[in-house]
């Protein structure tokens, strides 16, 4: 995979906010196991995005919003510009999708 080097990835404070509760959610249910699995699985987001941007397909939801779905509970909104890659949202699947930004 090569990574387009023009390309930056940038997540909302929103973003950070949903990786801040999932972990916090996966320290207190869960084992540490699980916390690396969630930020190795955004890594491999991140890597696969900067690659192929245009990979996973657009919401229907927004205009110029691209959903990845990540796992069975996980899903990455964001929209691409010219030089930056913008992650606005990380939602639980497992709500009510008219609930999504």
């Amino acid at each position: 995979m090569d990574e387009n080097p023009l390309l930056t990835i940038r997540f909302t404070k929103r973003a950070d906010a949903d990786a801040i509760i999932i972990k916090n959610y996966l320290s207190y249910k869960f084992t540490q196991k699980e916390v690396d699995n969630f930020y190795q699985l955004l890594e491999t987001f991140e890597k696969v995005i900067l690659a192929f941007p245009e990979l996973y397909a657009l919401s229907t939801n927004g205009k110029n919003t691209h959903r990845a779905v990540l796992s069975k509970q996980l899903s990455v909104f964001y929209r691409i510009s010219k030089n930056c890659i913008t992650v606005n949202v990380i939602p639980d699947n497992r709500i009510n999708p008219s609930k999504w930004p």
